[in-house]
């Protein structure tokens, strides 16, 4: 059990790592080169939402990623717009700007090129379900460990699985 458990752990890192440089092979395959991998995950989370820097953070995790940062390159680089909450000046709620929509579209092209190649390699939605239904048993025992140890956890386990929206 330990070592299957270590590696299970070892190898969350390892695809999350190999998914990070699948955006960024699909950023340079597009041209794009003023947003990073990380920044491209967090505007395709962002969608079609206004949200704060809060509501993100508790959406997903960025690995080793400052959101703030990020949210100020984008914004810099024309990707999002920012704007003052009216309800409480103190709050700064972002959106997709035009370019922005433009890069989430491709993102949802990569994504589901990668589902179709998942069907032609004779993956069925079944097969992603129990991965799925795996990590999020990982993710609240991750969770279930912080609370024990009374350090907590920032949102639910996940953050993109929640943006897709239109499987099948």
């Amino acid at each position: 059990m330990e070592e299957t458990y270590l590696n299970a752990v070892n190898l969350i890192e390892r695809l999350h790592r190999q998914f990070l440089e699948v955006v960024k092979s699909e950023l340079d395959r597009v041209g794009v080169q003023d947003i990073n991998n990380i920044q491209a995950i967090i505007l395709y989370n962002i969608a079609g939402e206004e949200v704060t820097v809060g509501e993100l953070t508790h959406r997903g995790y960025y690995l080793g990623s400052n959101v703030s940062y990020n949210l100020k390159k984008m914004v810099e680089h024309g990707y999002l717009i920012q704007e003052r909450s009216p309800h409480d000046r103190r709050s700064v709620r972002v959106r997709l700007s035009e370019k922005g929509v433009e890069l989430r579209n491709v993102m949802v092209d990569m994504f589901n090129n990668q589902i179709a190649a998942l069907k032609d390699k004779d993956h069925t939605k079944e097969d992603i379900e129990k991965i799925v239904e795996s990590l999020v048993f990982l993710g609240r025992f991750f969770s279930d460990s912080l609370t024990t140890s009374g350090r907590g956890v920032a949102g639910p386990p996940g953050g993109m699985e929640r943006r897709t929206g239109d499987e099948e």
